[in-house]
């Protein structure tokens, strides 16, 4: 979906009217079914866009936080947080003998760094 591309430069608003529109020129392939020749029972043709559509319905309230509350300066993708979370995971890796409750303490202790 290339309306994915345009929601770390657009607005809020421009987000929602492209992801409407392409709803709107895309209905009838999302709503394209077949039929399974051994039961008879039909099935939507392309689930997985169908579900990457709804999820961006879904967690829309969501997916610009950072633009709702603008005066909060969040940023509008999460790189940097990946980052982090990347680092805390080779460390874990390292550590790969640490029982369940030492992985607690350690994470603990990494994140209050």
């Amino acid at each position: 979906m290339e309306v994915m591309n345009l929601m770390k430069q657009t607005d809020k608003e421009s987000f929602i009217g492209t992801l409407g529109l392409w709803h709107e020129k895309w209905k009838d392939f999302l709503n394209e079914r077949t039929i399974n020749p051994q039961t008879q029972k039909s099935f939507y043709t392309h689930k997985r866009l169908r579900s990457a559509y709804r999820s961006l319905k879904t967690n829309l309230p969501w997916l610009f936080t950072w633009y709702d509350y603008i005066e909060l300066d969040i940023p509008n993708t999460t790189n940097a947080i990946d980052g982090h979370f990347a680092d805390l995971k080779n460390k874990l890796r390292n550590h790969n003998g640490l029982s369940l409750k030492r992985k607690k303490k350690f994470i603990d202790g990494f994140l209050k760094a």
